[in-house]
């Protein structure tokens, strides 16, 4: 019998200990479900390292395998690559089968190049290393290879003009962002309109949003603000935002004079730079 594969992360290694203990249990993903309460398909993205049970799941774990609080304890122990309120974010964008971004005065992580992610950390971290920098670069950069490959969730991006305006990194860094943001675009990777600034106002002034939809899961939403985010599950709350979303997409550009603009203005910060 072939050895099993070493799991390559602490969640993957948490997953491959649950899934060797409900074996030895005798009971399958549906079985474990039952007791935990929760659909089976969460069992198995649990075992997959693709999320982690929140503490109630865990005990209830624990009671059903009889393994004396070890999943509870563990759960304690796993460190987040990431800032405590976006850490469930992250592990849920894994899972979408539909993202919708809106930035309001940032282009969001997902789509940053390594030029323009450095600027925005450098500008956060006024006492910072190179080190540190390098290392928060290479964590967003891997984050944004869910848009690739066949199983890529659909994505939207709006983005308010004052994403395309802020200088942020230089004319270099900022032209480098945009062509990159409509060559995802003109690729099919993610469908971009652009808010003007001549709308006005429109439904998302208030500040950015981040919505997740998924095959097997209810959908959700994601605000953030100065070091906190907040993620809302509650479908009242959700669909709230959803139509905000959907009213200033009614106000943004097409797509095509979306990507026009994009361009255009990347040209602009190019002939700055000569």
């Amino acid at each position: 019998m072939a050895k099993a594969s070493k799991p390559r992360t602490l969640r993957q290694m948490y997953g491959e200990e649950l899934r060797l203990r409900r074996i030895a249990a005798g009971m399958t993903q549906e079985m474990l479900s039952d007791i935990v309460v929760c659909s089976p398909t969460l069992i198995s993205h649990f075992e997959a390292g693709r999320r982690l049970p929140n503490p109630d799941d865990a005990k209830r774990i624990d009671a059903a395998l009889g393994t004396d609080g070890f999943f509870f304890r563990w759960l304690k122990d796993l460190e987040s690559r990431y800032a405590d309120f976006f850490a469930a974010v992250a592990e849920l964008e894994l899972q979408a089968t539909e993202i919708r971004q809106y930035g309001s005065l940032l282009v969001p992580g997902l789509l940053q190049t390594d030029g323009y992610s450095r600027a925005v950390f450098r500008a956060f971290s006024p006492n910072h290393t190179a080190d540190e920098l390098d290392e928060k670069v290479v964590v967003r950069r891997a984050r944004a290879q869910i848009f690739d490959g066949p199983l890529a969730p659909v994505g939207w991006t709006l983005l308010d003009e004052a994403c395309l305006r802020r200088k942020v990194g230089g004319p270099r860094v900022m032209a480098e962002q945009l062509h990159k943001i409509a060559r995802m675009a003109e690729a099919g990777r993610l469908r971009l309109h652009v808010l003007p600034f001549g709308a006005g106002a429109h439904s998302l002034l208030a500040g950015m949003l981040y919505l997740m939809d998924f095959e097997d899961a209810p959908p959700v939403a994601y605000v953030e603000g100065h070091k906190v985010g907040y993620l809302m599950d509650d479908p009242a709350m959700v669909r709230q935002c959803q139509m905000s979303y959907s009213l200033a997409l009614s106000d943004a550009l097409p797509q095509k004079e979306s990507l026009a603009l994009v361009r255009a203005t990347a040209k602009e910060y190019e002939v700055e730079q000569e």
